[in-house]
């Protein structure tokens, strides 16, 4: 008896397992069917690197390009704008040699994103808090970056992130972001979501 509902409980799962109805698969939220075109306003920087600004807004535009999906035009011809800023860039030593040398470093870069819709004049999308890490060797080491290298790596990340986020809609890419709970205005909430 015991092994008859043992296998009667297997088939059961096998066949849940294979049906898809069961998996949750969330509607994909795609652009307003309008959005053809879309315009990369230059990044603020609001870090004390200088220069970062341009070399992320290039690399968005590139990445937009190689995507396809959309084009890449000036703001005036666009129906929809990505806005951006970098609000943080950490360089931080996690590791020494013997003489207190730094051999690793960790280089964080949070930026603040968001989706403009110019016809609406409205914000599609936003990422309060998107933040891309690099952790990499010094430049001394085999295999080791300099500064600038783990830079360029972490751009190609964000920009990537910033395309998948336009493309792939909501929930294809998260961020930190401080949220208040409904009802109790005084305590705050840190989860990683997307704000819609």
């Amino acid at each position: 008896m015991k092994i008859l509902l043992l296998v009667a409980a297997a088939a059961g799962l096998a066949a849940c397992s294979g049906s898809s109805d069961i998996i949750y698969r969330p509607a994909e939220q795609k652009l307003p069917i309008y959005i053809k075109r879309i315009a990369v306003r230059p990044f603020a920087n609001k870090t004390q690197q200088f220069g970062l600004e341009e070399k992320i807004t290039l690399k968005v535009i590139d990445e937009f390009l190689k995507n396809g999906e959309y084009l890449v035009s000036p703001e005036n011809a666009s129906q929809g704008v990505i806005v951006g800023e970098i609000s943080h860039y950490i360089l931080t030593p996690i590791q020494y040699d013997v003489n207190l040398v730094p051999t690793v470093y960790k280089l964080n870069v949070i930026a603040g994103l968001r989706l403009l819709d110019r016809g609406q004049n409205r914000y599609l999308w936003e990422e309060p808090a998107l933040q891309v890490t690099k952790m990499y060797s010094a430049a001394n080491l085999p295999g080791g970056l300099t500064e600038e290298q783990a830079r360029e790596a972490l751009w190609e990340i964000l920009a990537k992130d910033v395309v998948l986020r336009t493309v792939k809609g909501f929930g294809s890419v998260s961020s930190a972001s401080q949220k208040k709970l409904p009802g109790n205005p005084e305590v705050q909430h840190s989860s990683a979501t997307v704000i819609p």
